[in-house]
């Protein structure tokens, strides 16, 4: 018991500090109020409250960003936290259209959010975004793969000369990893080549 004495007299120096200290500027408005340790939030000290928290990509999304997620500005706005400047865009994409939006930080393109009504791609490049395995833009080939085969194939569309992989275990996550390599175009090259190259885009599709 001796050893909880101190800590309860300054304990109760504090609350009396702050008590008295409410109750002194209260009267200088003429009311009469009293703090309230137990109405406090103190779960602001806490340092995830100093900064902004960071998007990952999980088996559900990207962050907030979802299947679900309409495709409008203002829904995506609202899943990103506003730490984005939206830009909308139509691109072709084998005969159709692809609707998307850019997300982006100054003039660099950080996410592009694909789908129709609602959300069903999302590309990452930003590397403060982690995956769910703690992967990141600019990690090694082999950090999770020692061949391409049963794992790899080519990436579609603008990226035709990458290789996308699905993320061990996860049914939708995949990495678009990006390298030097002159060989026939079509092909997938070594996995000695692969070694070196490096992460370039995490995708989560619906």
């Amino acid at each position: 018991m001796k050893a909880i004495r101190p800590v309860a007299i300054v304990a109760a120096l504090m609350l009396a500090g702050c008590a008295s200290s409410g109750s002194s500027s209260s009267s200088a408005a003429g009311d009469s109020s009293w703090w309230n340790p137990l109405s406090w939030s103190w779960s602001s000290l806490s340092p995830t409250h100093w900064f902004g928290d960071s998007l990952s990509v999980s088996e559900e999304g990207v962050g907030a960003i979802n299947g679900a997620t309409p495709m409008t500005q203002s829904a995506l706005e609202a899943a990103l936290g506003g730490d984005y400047r939206l830009r909308s865009g139509m691109r072709g994409d084998g005969g159709a259209v692809s609707r998307f939006w850019q997300a982006l930080d100054g003039e660099q393109v950080k996410l592009v959010i694909y789908g129709d009504s609602r959300v069903t791609r999302v590309e990452v490049m930003d590397k403060d975004i982690t995956s769910a395995d703690g992967s990141k833009i600019g990690d090694a080939f082999s950090q999770h793969y020692d061949k391409a085969f049963g794992h790899c194939q080519k990436a579609p569309g603008i990226d035709s000369s990458d290789i996308e992989c699905k993320a061990p275990g996860s049914q939708h996550i995949a990495y678009v990893y990006h390298g030097n390599w002159h060989g026939p175009e079509g092909l997938i090259p070594s996995d000695d080549t692969l070694k070196s190259w490096t992460l370039s885009k995490i995708v989560w599709q619906k």
